[in-house]
């Protein structure tokens, strides 16, 4: 039996460890791009989308909204066959701009071409809070019946001076509504958060963990903010570096850890930092460590300081 309140012995609520507790086995996501836009990138809202965003910077070779969304999954499925053998299983997950800024016909064409590969047990779709609505929400429920859906929206952070700053264009109060609505359908939610984005300090990343535990989440995502070249944040930083915090990967890990022990328990916690090719990196990085071995610095540290998600969390 796990001494925590979720079916396992680490330190946090792993959100692969529901996948093997759940389907008996390793699930790995497939990243596809569709080709979907941004309203703060066409016009309807802004131009250029938010000012750290560089989708080259994450997207897989393979990925490219010229390809069929058949051809991105079979093509994905040889890529991490080779990276990871024992996966048998796939999420295809939408991940670049904003998967459901479409007209309603245009999203289940997409996602129903999708969810009739072979071996697709659902979808992991990346969105904003202000590009989704009832009749889009009305359709991930059923969808949901049969499939595994996780809607997951980008809220960077709860400060809407900051959000302002980086061209997302819409407020916290609007991620709220979004999440309420999507948890309300009984549809899984997940959220995205940025740390060290310019203007906010380690102290409000921890303070802001309050106002985050109290939402209807079933995951969490948190990056490092990554300077990538070619956007507005990589032009701001070069003129203007002294309005950045430059983790020091060891100091990030104990703000992560910080933040976990003051974080919900019942949040299952996708992933803690962000990686992309250090070729796209226009500001600082750590080199070539990979994900998998920040993940264990950073449960060693959990182990080291002897604490876990959730010890001084309060409701």
């Amino acid at each position: 039996m796990s001494e925590y309140p979720w079916k396992h012995n680490r330190r946090f609520n792993a959100y692969a460890n529901y996948f093997r507790n759940n389907f008996g086995e390793r699930i790995q996501k497939l990243t596809i791009d569709a080709g979907f836009t941004c309203p703060n990138r066409d016009g309807t809202l802004s131009y250029g989308g938010c000012t750290f965003c560089n989708n080259n910077a994450f997207n897989p070779s393979y990925c490219n909204p010229k390809k069929s969304i058949d051809q991105q999954i079979s093509e994905g499925i040889e890529f991490h066959k080779n990276r990871y053998r024992r996966a048998n299983k796939y999420l295809v997950y939408f991940q670049a701009y904003s998967n459901t800024y479409a007209l309603i016909n245009t999203l289940k064409k997409i996602y129903n071409e999708a969810l009739n590969c072979q071996n697709i047990l659902g979808v992991v779709i990346g969105t904003r809070p202000d590009c989704i609505d009832d009749e889009k929400l009305d359709y991930f429920q059923e969808l949901s019946k049969s499939k595994y859906v996780i809607l997951e929206y980008g809220v960077e952070t709860t400060n809407n001076k900051i959000l302002k700053k980086i061209n997302r264009c819409h407020t916290y109060e609007q991620s709220v509504e979004a999440i309420e609505k999507t948890a309300e359908r009984g549809i899984k939610t997940g959220a995205h958060f940025i740390f060290g984005l310019p203007g906010e300090t380690n102290k409000d990343n921890l303070l802001s963990v309050k106002t985050i535990s109290k939402l209807p989440l079933n995951t969490i995502k948190i990056h490092q903010l990554q300077i990538i070249r070619n956007t507005k944040m990589a032009e701001i930083y070069k003129n203007n570096p002294e309005y950045f915090t430059q983790f020091k990967l060891d100091e990030y890990i104990d703000l992560i850890v910080d933040f976990v022990e003051r974080l919900n328990p019942n949040f299952m916690i996708e992933r803690i930092a962000g990686e992309v090719p250090p070729r796209f990196l226009a500001g600082h990085g750590w080199g070539l460590i990979r994900n998998d071995q920040i993940l264990q610095k950073f449960e060693k540290r959990l182990e080291e300081r002897k604490t876990y998600q959730g010890r001084i969390y309060c409701e």
